[in-house]
């Protein structure tokens, strides 16, 4: 039996680049190994936003919403990977149990199969990754509607995702800076890097990606704002066998020189036994930081027993004695 998420796949064993690309569009079909996801079995606590202006991206909306929210209260926005559901990847990360315990209110936009077979966002199709268009656009109009319906600090919306999801991030973060505090990519991959199916999976696996000057112009690009930027944290496994860590070294570059920020971190340090390297500015604000998850292969790290513990581990929701959402909560100032 073919193993989607085994790179050999679709490397076929080729030489060169061209039958890799074949191999890769032999295989297109079986988008499974993109950015995989798996049921935890655990109760659904996400309620549907049924109305929120124009859709044209056609995807679905969950919220979660503690009892008694605050006025002006957080927002995080939180997109799942692909084979996965909202209430799939709320219970596997956790978020639910950040927001009950420090006030936060999240919105889960939910791919289609009707968009995508494999329930992952279409971070690569052009049609889906620019402003005012598709998918940004949809989950543009879900962020203005939960900030209206609960009264949301519109100076604190943050954004995450896993795979597909993180990827997405990378396209809301270029696309509506100005909407995000800050944001947290999960095995993602940088905004701009592919336009098709078969780039996409050559991205994936590491190679032909544009130039760190062409990633950072088509970042800059993708809107007018002109800053303050959103902040960054990026959270990737070394041993990453889905999507190559060298995607997260691409993000870094492009949010680096968005922030005028020098390439050698201003600090670097060990949390729960992994590497974490911080960016700040000239005032010591941290404005990026990186965790390389060592040993790591591809999905979000969990800690799921003892302090700070959070969610549930299932396929792509690893065990590795740190949280991602306790650690990506306290850097955007909520825990």
């Amino acid at each position: 039996m073919m193993n989607l998420m085994d790179p050999s796949t679709y490397m076929g064993g080729s030489s060169s680049q061209n039958d890799r690309l074949a191999d890769l569009k032999e295989f297109g079909s079986n988008l499974g190994a993109l950015y995989a996801g798996g049921n935890n079995g655990q109760n659904d606590r996400l309620t549907h936003l049924n109305e929120f202006g124009a859709n044209p991206g056609a995807l679905n909306a969950k919220i979660y919403i503690p009892e008694d929210l605050p006025a002006g209260a957080p927002l995080v926005v939180v997109l799942h990977g692909s084979d996965q559901t909202a209430a799939e990847y709320d219970v596997g990360a956790g978020w639910s149990d950040i927001a009950d315990r420090y006030g936060v209110a999240l919105l889960f936009p939910e791919q289609q199969r009707v968009n995508n077979m494999t329930l992952g966002f279409n971070w690569f199709e052009p049609d889906d990754s620019h402003r005012g268009a598709g998918e940004p656009l949809s989950i543009l109009h879900m962020v203005e509607q939960v900030v209206s319906d609960h009264g949301i600090d519109r100076q604190r919306i943050f954004i995450t995702g896993l795979s597909a999801g993180g990827a997405m991030t990378s396209v809301m973060l270029a696309t509506y800076p100005e909407i995000f505090a800050g944001g947290a990519i999960i095995a993602g991959l940088p905004y701009g890097s592919a336009d098709t199916l078969s780039e996409a999976l050559l991205r994936m696996q590491g190679f032909g990606s544009p130039a760190a000057q062409q990633l950072e112009t088509r970042l800059r690009n993708a809107s007018t704002h002109e800053g303050p930027w959103p902040t960054l944290s990026v959270w990737h496994g070394s041993v990453d066998r889905t999507v190559d860590a060298s995607n997260a070294n691409a993000i870094l570059g492009q949010w680096r020189a968005l922030h005028d920020l020098e390439e050698s971190p201003s600090s670097t340090h060990t949390v729960n036994g992994y590497p974490r390297r911080v960016w700040s500015d000239a005032e010591g604000r941290e404005l990026i930081e990186e965790y390389s998850i060592t040993g790591m292969d591809h999905g979000t790290p969990l800690k799921t027993q003892g302090k700070d513990c959070y969610g549930s581990s299932g396929d792509y929701m690893l065990e590795v004695n740190i949280s991602s959402t306790h650690h990506i909560a306290d850097f955007w100032g909520l825990v």
